[in-house]
C-alpha cells in the first residue's frame, strides 16, 4: 500500500511524497521526548495538513512507544502510519502489531551497511548483513504489503555492496528504498549522483519509490534532499523544524516551500497544505520546549520581518521586493492586533478557529477566562499572545504536578524568597524557600515539594511580543540519571512562567523516571 501517484495530466508535476519522522527521529533529540497525548495531537495535525507518511515511532523501544504508534494507527484516516524496526524478528513482529489497525500500515525496517557500522556496531560480516536484509523484509512483507527498507549509513557504504543489499530488499518485497545520509556527510552533487547511479544500476529500480533521509550535520540536509529529488527520489524523509538527532533532519517546511516557491527549477508537488506550516512549527516547539530560532527559514519569527530602512521602503512599494512568498502561504496571519478585554466568547472562539485551534467546551471556557485575565493585565493582546496562552494551557493537560499560586520577594535587600502552592496528585501542598535570586528561590521551593536529582541545564527567557507588558516565554531543560526533559510556558509574569516551565519539564522527567524504573 504505497502512496498513490495522482493521475497524470499534461500539466501535472511529478509527485513527491512527504514522510514525516518528527515523532520518531525527531523525538530522539536529547530532551525532545513527547508524552502520549502530545504524540496523538501532533499526528492528528500532520494528517490534517496532508503529510503522506507519518513515522509514528519505534514500537520495540518501549511500551509507551508501542501504545502511541498503535493509537495513532487506529485513529488514522488517510495517511500511511509507519513504525520503525531493526532487522530482528522481535522488532518486526512488534512493529507489525503496532501498525496493524492503520487504514494504511507500513513497516520500515533497516540495517547498517557501511564498513564502519558493520564492524563496530553490528559486529557482522557482509554475508550476514545480506542474509538479514532478505529475512527481515520477507518477514515484514508477511505482515503488511507496504514495506520500506533502509540502508543505515548508506552514503559511507561501498557502492557495489549497497547495490547487492538493495537488490535483495526489492526481491524480498520492499516497495520503498531509503538511502539515508545518516551522519550528514554528503554534499548535494555527491548525494544526488548516488541516487541516480543506484536507480541506473539496480534491476527493477522502477518498481519501487526511492527515498531520501538526510541529516544536517553540515547544514546540507535540505539541499541534499532536493538533489535526490532532482535525480529520481520521490519520497523525502524530514521533520518539522528540522528536529532530529545531533544537528537534526531536513526541515519539512523548507522542503515543501522550496518546491512550491521554486517550481521553475524544482518542478514537483507535494500534498501538504502549506498554510499549516506555522502552526505545526509552533506546536512542535511548544511540545518539545525547543524554541524556533528567530531567523529560521519559513517559520522563524523574523522570516517576514523587515527592519532595514531600505527593505521597509521596498516593502511599502511592493512586497515582492524583499518577500519571495506571502506570510499567509505558510499560515502566518498578517493581522495581529484584533482582540481585547471587550471581546466576547464567540469572537474569541472564531479567532482560535482561524488560528487552527478547535477546543472542547470546557477547554474553551478555561481558555476564554485566561484570555480575559490576560487582557486585564496587558494593554494589547496580539495573536502571538493568544497562541502562547492556548499552547501553555494544552501543555498542562494531564500533568501530575499542577501550579496554583506563587508569591516571590526579590530586590537588593534580600534574601530572595518564594512561596508556592502546587497541586500534587490532587492534593494542594505549600512550600517556602530561599534562593540566590528570585528564580532560584522559585525552583528551590518546587524542589522541596518534589525532591529530585535532575540538574537545570538550560534556562531561557524571551518576549512573545514587544512592550514592557509582553508575555515572557520561558524554556528549561532538566537532566539527571541519563533522563532529559524540557518544558516551556508563557505568562506576563516572568517568574510565573519560570515556575510553570519548570513544572512542565519536571512532570515529563518524573514520568520518564517511573517508566525506566518499571522497565
Amino acid at each position: 500500500m504505497t502512496p498513490e501517484t495522482p493521475s497524470a495530466t499534461a500539466a501535472a508535476k511529478p509527485r513527491v511524497f512527504i514522510f514525516d519522522t518528527t515523532l520518531r527521529d525527531g523525538e530522539q533529540s536529547p530532551g525532545a521526548s513527547m508524552t502520549h497525548n502530545e504524540k496523538l495531537e501532533l499526528a492528528g495535525l500532520m494528517e490534517e495538513m496532508g503529510v503522506d507518511i507519518i513515522e509514528a515511532g519505534f514500537p520495540a523501544a518501549s511500551d509507551g512507544d508501542f501504545a502511541a504508534v498503535s493509537e495513532i494507527a487506529a485513529r488514522s484516516k488517510s495517511a500511511i502510519i509507519c513504525g520503525l524496526a531493526r532487522s530482528t524478528p522481535a522488532d518486526i513482529a512488534r512493529c507489525g502489531e503496532a501498525v496493524k489497525k492503520a487504514a494504511r500500515p507500513r513497516i520500515h525496517t533497516f540495517i547498517s551497511t557501511s564498513p564502519v557500522h558493520m564492524k563496530h556496531k553490528l559486529k557482522m560480516g557482509p554475508n550476514a548483513v545480506l542474509e538479514a536484509v532478505g529475512r527481515s523484509v520477507t518477514q515484514a512483507r508477511g505482515l503488511t504489503d507496504d514495506v520500506e527498507w533502509s540502508a543505515e549509513d548508506a552514503t559511507r557504504t561501498e557502492f557495489d555492496f549497497l547495490c547487492k543489499c538493495i537488490d535483495i530488499a526489492i526481491a524480498s518485497g520492499a516497495r520503498t528504498i531509503n538511502v539515508p545520509d545518516t551522519v550528514g556527510y554528503s554534499h548535494p552533487h555527491e548525494y544526488g549522483d548516488l541516487i541516480r547511479r543506484l536507480i541506473e544500476n539496480i534491476p527493477n529500480s522502477d518498481k519501487v519509490i526511492w527515498s531520501a533521509h538526510c541529516h544536517n550535520d553540515l547544514g546540507l540536509a535540505v539541499a541534499n534532499s532536493l538533489a535526490a529529488v532532482a535525480n529520481g527520489a520521490r519520497q523525502v524523509e524530514c521533520a518539522i523544524n528540522g528536529l532530529g538527532e545531533r544537528a537534526g533532519n531536513a526541515a519539512l517546511e523548507e522542503i515543501v516551500m522550496a518546491m512550491k516557491v521554486r517550481g521553475d527549477t524544482l518542478p514537483y508537488e507535494t500534498g501538504v497544505d502549506t498554510t499549516y506550516l506555522a502552526r505545526a512549527s509552533g506546536m512542535v516547539s511548544r511540545i518539545t520546549g525547543f524554541p524556533v530560532q528567530y531567523n529560521k527559514a519559513i517559520v522563524g519569527k523574523n522570516a517576514f520581518a523587515h527592519e532595514s530602512g531600505i527593505h521597509q521602503d521596498g516593502m511599502l512599494k511592493n512586497s515582492e521586493t524583499y518577500e519571495i512568498m506571502k506570510p499567509e502561504d505558510v499560515g502566518v496571519s498578517k493581522t495581529s492586533l484584533v482582540m481585547g478585554k471587550l471581546s466576547g466568547r464567540n469572537a474569541f472562539r472564531d479567532k482560535l478557529e482561524s488560528m487552527g485551534y478547535t477546543l472542547e467546551p470546557d477547554a474553551l471556557n478555561d481558555a476564554f477566562k485566561r484570555f480575559k485575565d490576560l487582557a486585564d493585565r496587558k494593554k494589547h493582546v496580539f495573536d502571538d499572545d493568544i497562541i502562547a496562552l492556548v499552547d501553555e494551557q494544552l501543555a498542562g493537560i494531564g500533568e501530575r504536578i499542577g501550579f496554583k499560586r506563587l508569591r516571590v520577594v526579590a530586590g537588593t535587600e534580600g534574601p530572595q524568597t518564594a512561596e508556592i502552592d502546587l497541586i500534587i496528585d490532587g492534593v494542594e501542598q505549600f512550600s517556602l524557600a530561599r534562593g540566590n535570586g528570585p528564580v532560584d528561590a522559585v525552583f528551590n521551593a518546587i524542589r522541596q515539594l518534589v525532591p529530585h536529582q535532575a540538574v537545570l541545564e538550560l534556562y531561557q527567557v524571551h518576549a512573545v511580543t514587544g512592550g514592557t507588558d509582553a508575555q515572557a516565554t520561558v524554556s528549561v531543560r532538566l537532566n539527571g540519571d541519563g533522563i532529559m526533559a524540557t518544558g516551556r510556558s508563557s505568562d506576563p509574569d516572568t517568574l510565573v512562567a519560570s515556575a510553570k516551565a519548570y513544572l512542565h519539564a519536571l512532570n515529563k522527567f518524573e514520568v520518564r523516571k517511573a517508566k525506566r524504573k518499571a522497565a
